[in-house]
């Protein structure tokens, strides 16, 4: 089970009110997560670095809950999801409406998918949160984000993986295309020279993170890439990202891209990366969807049969669904312990 490490501070802060740990042990037990774990940043730094209590004197002393949370709520795996869930079920929060901005088609930002990719990773959505407003804590829960969805339905980026840009630094329309890897060159995030694709794989065999990933590309004769308009590598998936488009704290306005082996998961992903940080947007809740264009051969099912949309795929897809399900369809299907063994 997924566990999500929380400032308990800000977290009660968030809530608008504090709790008793036991009170808060409760609050947990009634909506359907569970509190692991309290410890502080200080003994946490002691235990990734190996050091003796004493051995640690820098660290502040903020408390941290670590809370257990179900395998396939990927809304509850950042301090915004947990902090927002909770809050609708205590009643201080009403359910958001998230919705995709009024944006005209023709200035609709686009990403062209190039045949090749067929032969490594085929699908692609994307999305834009504009006027984003960042700080040291919500930037820090943006990236954790990433990572815990990488470990969990991504299946370690295996099925999908998710790459996060400044647009300002970038211009669309953009390519997904599958290219030999020695026709791939970039800088990669956090270093400060050019590589070709094929020469990255080797330089990151000896690193702790990524070395975990390369088995998913590295055999392929072509390596999936996204460039820009001006051919400028935004990202290499599943591996790395290129330094040039980099989000910092300064960062207003962010391009996510999911690329991925299943079409499904990877909607599930970037709706979950947009709903959970589309509360820092300068419109709450609203995101800027991207259209994507797949060749003839690969229209998907979310490809618009009618309209100003004909023949294009619209991402992301936050329409509400209502489920009518009668209540004699689930009270049929319950048996209890006593009727399942006789």
């Amino acid at each position: 089970m997924p566990t999500v490490s929380v400032g308990r501070d800000l977290f009660f802060q968030i809530l608008g009110q504090s709790y008793t740990h036991q009170e808060f042990e409760d609050l947990c037990f009634e909506f359907g997560v569970e509190l692991d774990d309290v410890t502080t940043e200080k003994e946490i730094i002691r235990k990734e670095t190996h050091l003796e209590a004493e051995g640690v004197g820098e660290g502040e002393e903020e408390v941290i809950y670590k809370i257990e949370v179900a395998a396939n709520r990927y809304d509850l795996l950042c301090l915004e999801g947990i902090a927002r869930a909770l809050r609708i079920f205590i009643g201080k929060e009403n359910i958001p409406i998230y919705r995709c901005r009024d944006t005209p088609f023709l200035s609709m930002l686009q990403m062209n998918v190039c045949e090749a990719t067929k032969e490594i990773r085929p699908y692609v959505v994307c999305a834009v949160l504009r006027g984003i407003s960042f700080d040291k804590a919500n930037y820090s829960s943006f990236i954790d984000l990433q990572d815990k969805l990488h470990q969990n339905i991504c299946r370690k980026r295996s099925i999908v993986a998710i790459g996060t840009h400044d647009l300002d630094t970038i211009e669309g329309p953009f390519t997904y295309e599958a290219l030999k890897p020695q026709d791939i060159t970039f800088v990669p995030l956090k270093q400060a020279k050019s590589f070709r694709a094929d020469e990255l794989v080797e330089f990151y065999r000896s690193d702790l993170k990524l070395k975990k990933f390369l088995h998913i590309i590295e055999n392929s004769p072509v390596y999936p890439v996204i460039y820009d308009r001006y051919r400028t590598v935004l990202s290499l998936p599943p591996i790395i990202n290129g330094a040039h488009s980099a989000i910092s704290l300064k960062t207003k306005n962010v391009f996510i891209e999911c690329t991925a082996t299943d079409l499904t998961k990877a909607k599930i992903v970037l709706n979950t990366m947009v709903t959970m940080f589309s509360e820092y947007c300068d419109t709450k809740f609203e995101v800027e969807p991207v259209k994507v264009v797949y060749p003839d051969y690969r229209q998907t099912e979310d490809c618009a049969s009618e309209g100003p949309f004909k023949g294009q795929n619209i991402y992301p897809d936050l329409a509400v669904t209502v489920l009518d399900i009668p209540l004699s369809s689930i009270t049929s299907r319950l048996v209890s312990p006593w009727e399942q063994w006789r």
